[in-house]
Parts: C-alpha cells; structure tokens; sequence
C-alpha cells in the first residue's frame, strides 16, 4: 500500500500544473535567445592585409557587379614618392600621369604633385575595381601602403562570401561590426 499524502493531486490537477511549468519554462528560454542575440555582436567579412596575397580575384569573385573590394591607402606607411610602384608600371616610359605608365587598368589611383620630389596618391573608390595591381606593385617595391579592404557601404555581407570561397591567403574573416576595418600595421 502506498504511503498516506496530505494533499493528494487530482490527475487534472496534476496536468495544469505541468503545462504550467512547461509553458513557463519555454518562456524562459524565448527570451535568454532573443537577450543572447542582442548582446551576440555582428560580425562582417574583411581582408587580413598581413594574409592578402594580391592574387586579382577579389576584382572578378564578388557576387556584384563591380566588387565591394577596394585598394585603401595608408598615408602614414607611404613614401610619397617621384616612383611610386603602386602607381607606374615597372620601367614606365616617363614619370607622369599618362595611361601607358600607370599600373591601375581604371586609374583609379591618381597622383598629385605635393612639392619637389614629393606626390600624394590617393584612391578613386567609385574606379577601383580591387585587381590589387597597384596593391601588388606597391608591397613587391614599395613600402606597402596600398592594401585592399571591403567596403561595407557595398558590401551584401552574404554569408558565404564569394570571394573568401575562393582566396588564396585565406585572407578572408568576419570581424566585428562595430570596428569592419583591418588597419595595415607597420612591422
């Protein structure tokens, strides 16, 4: 014989109770899920400089039209020099602005006399097309301040980036949100 209750519980009783705490329980997990994607920070696909192998296929990998990737210039690394091998290709016929000298296949990267011997060259982001030549140049005889970096403004963001698929270096990685850009470091 089983042992006296006090208060013995009705089968229905019994079931409301249940449901009760089942319901409650799966409230309770709702809302850690949606406090745990709050707090969860969004992450977006970037270039490693220090990985990029400057290999072109960032110009031709992206799923838009024209890629979300973009050369960024770090005016802190550059030389700003007469021969920049960002900017000529190798033995250019004359040190001046004409297409047959310049690296970038949009001359994207344009060159401005700042004072004797000295040139600023900065980036036209609505040209560049991420081919990294300017970027390769720069790294093999230069001093590297010219890297590529995915501009989020651009950017889908896809969750499998087509490009990373496909990257060489395996440059590719999410980082936070709320800091998208991998500075180049000096060495």
């Amino acid at each position: 014989m089983p042992p006296a209750q006090d208060n013995p519980q009705s089968r229905r009783q019994f079931l409301r109770s249940t449901a009760r705490a089942a319901g409650l329980t799966s409230v309770g997990m709702l809302v850690g899920a949606a406090a745990s994607r709050l707090t969860a920070e969004t992450t977006v696909w970037q270039i490693d400089p220090a990985k990029c192998l400057r290999c072109g296929l960032c110009a031709t990998a992206c799923v838009l039209e024209q890629s979300a990737v973009k050369c960024v210039h770090s005016f802190a690394l550059c030389g700003y020099c007469e021969l920049c091998t960002g900017y000529f290709i190798p033995e250019p016929n004359a040190l001046n602005t004409a297409a047959e000298n310049q690296l970038c296949p949009t001359a994207a990267l344009q060159r401005h006399y700042v004072e004797d011997p000295y040139y600023a060259y900065t980036i036209d982001e609505n040209l560049c097309i991420g081919c990294a030549k300017c970027v390769d140049g720069c790294a093999r005889f230069g001093n590297g301040s010219l890297y590529l970096q995915i501009r989020h403004d651009r950017c889908l963001n896809c969750n499998e980036c087509s490009i990373a698929r496909v990257c060489a270096g395996n440059a590719f990685r999410r980082v936070p949100a709320s800091h998208p850009y991998l500075l180049k470091q000096t060495h």
